[in-house]
């Protein structure tokens, strides 16, 4: 049961990111609402993940694993390039800021299949 909250705020986060992916695409207009619920639901889904790997307070046990620690940085590294791509982009418009956007997009698919993958070899 521990397992399924961290789950579910990383794919709704995900869910999140492929719709605004599909409005950059399309030229679509950014909603700010979105982008601070895709936000907030990664940052709380990061937050699960470090909890989960953390073990409870009561002392029952985590999921062990390699992969676990390696979904925390790359969730962490998809949170810093998340925050930083509008910054590269309103600075440098044009290639630069679709690099950092495609690099956040990457980062935070392997973090979320590691993640999977950590889940699945706890389960």
């Amino acid at each position: 049961m521990k397992l399924v909250p961290p789950l579910l705020l990383l794919c709704a986060a995900s869910a999140f990111g492929v719709v605004l992916l599909w409005r950059i695409l399309r030229h679509l207009p950014r909603k700010p609402v979105l982008v601070g619920v895709h936000l907030l639901l990664g940052i709380a889904g990061m937050e699960a993940t470090a909890l989960l790997m953390r073990g409870a307070p009561d002392g029952s046990s985590t999921p062990s694993g390699s992969f676990g620690r390696l979904a925390g940085l790359m969730l962490i590294v998809a949170l810093m390039s998340g925050l930083a791509s509008p910054m590269i982009g309103r600075r440098w418009p044009g290639r630069a800021g679709n690099v950092a956007l495609g690099a956040h997009v990457g980062v935070a698919g392997v973090g979320f299949v590691l993640f999977v993958a950590w889940l699945i070899g706890a389960a």
